[in-house]
């Protein structure tokens, strides 16, 4: 990769960046707070992590509170009169509502056409013992600059996820061009969460070896013109690298890279302490 002779401001910008998303990774209520994953059926049963008994109804949560059980949303008791049922819904695919109970966080959300809950508790062993996420040391020769090229019409693109039999469903509203390792590449992208940008989902030659198997994740943001700057030292890992309680997306197979990207996150200490 070329070198560059002064690289102390992009490392003093990475480093920064890096930071911040390690703080909002370690978040008390984030994915490392997750306890438990259960996904709901039409049969109500009590759920590790969250009061109450759990159950779909059509496309509805319904959620049966006993006395002493207390659920919140926005800071509002949800706790209807004795004997009658919570309903929540519909949720839209990857959309979800926070409730809360005591400490914890109770996500309830839909994944793969279907409805989970995952409590999140702040003294989850995971997040408590969190020591970081190893990354290779920052390098310019790594954020390159491309092209977004929009597809005649956007596609949807249905990918596999890390849970077995569950299937996401993104559209994607072109690919990315560009260059790496001196060979012309092209990654497909889809919708960001942030409106004008870009989610791009990818393996490499380092997957599996010195980076996590499944996936990694880069946000784009194109230009007027098109123009982006695919900057691989902010690739990051998704919730699935840390914890098998997520549903996260495999890349399209057209992201499976055949270059080795040795710049982001790594595989996270939980994982390398697994192998």
């Amino acid at each position: 990769m070329p070198t560059h002779t002064d690289t102390a401001p992009f490392t003093a910008a990475w480093e920064q960046w890096h930071a911040a998303h390690e703080r909002q990774r370690a978040h008390p209520h984030g994915f490392l707070a997750v306890s438990h994953l259960h996904w709901l059926t039409s049969s109500a049963v009590r759920l590790a992590g969250a009061p109450g008994r759990w159950s779909v109804e059509g496309d509805s949560v319904r959620i049966l509170l006993t006395a002493g059980e207390s659920l919140q949303r926005d800071g509002q008791e949800l706790n209807p009169e004795d004997g009658t049922t919570i309903g929540l819904g519909p949720i839209e695919e990857r959309g979800g509502i926070d409730l809360t109970a005591g400490s914890s966080v109770i996500e309830v959300a839909k994944r793969g056409g279907r409805y989970i809950v995952r409590p999140r508790n702040p003294a989850n062993g995971l997040l408590r013992n969190y020591r970081g996420t190893p990354s290779y040391a920052p390098d310019p020769g790594f954020a390159v600059a491309g092209a977004f090229v929009p597809f005649p019409a956007p596609r949807p693109i249905t990918v596999g996820a890390v849970v077995e039999g569950v299937q996401h469903v993104y559209e994607a509203p072109g690919e990315i061009r560009f260059e790496l390792a001196g060979r012309k590449l092209t990654l497909t992208a889809f919708n960001g969460h942030v409106p004008g940008s870009l989610s791009v989902l990818f393996t490499d030659q380092t997957s599996g070896r010195t980076t996590y198997a499944a996936n990694r994740s880069l946000s784009v943001v194109p230009a007027a013109d098109g123009s982006v700057q695919l900057d691989f030292n902010r690739a990051v890992n998704l919730p699935c690298a840390y914890t098998d309680l997520a549903t996260c997306p495999l890349p399209p197979a057209e992201n499976r890279l055949p270059v080795a990207v040795e710049a982001g996150e790594k595989i996270p200490y939980e994982r390398q302490d697994q192998q």
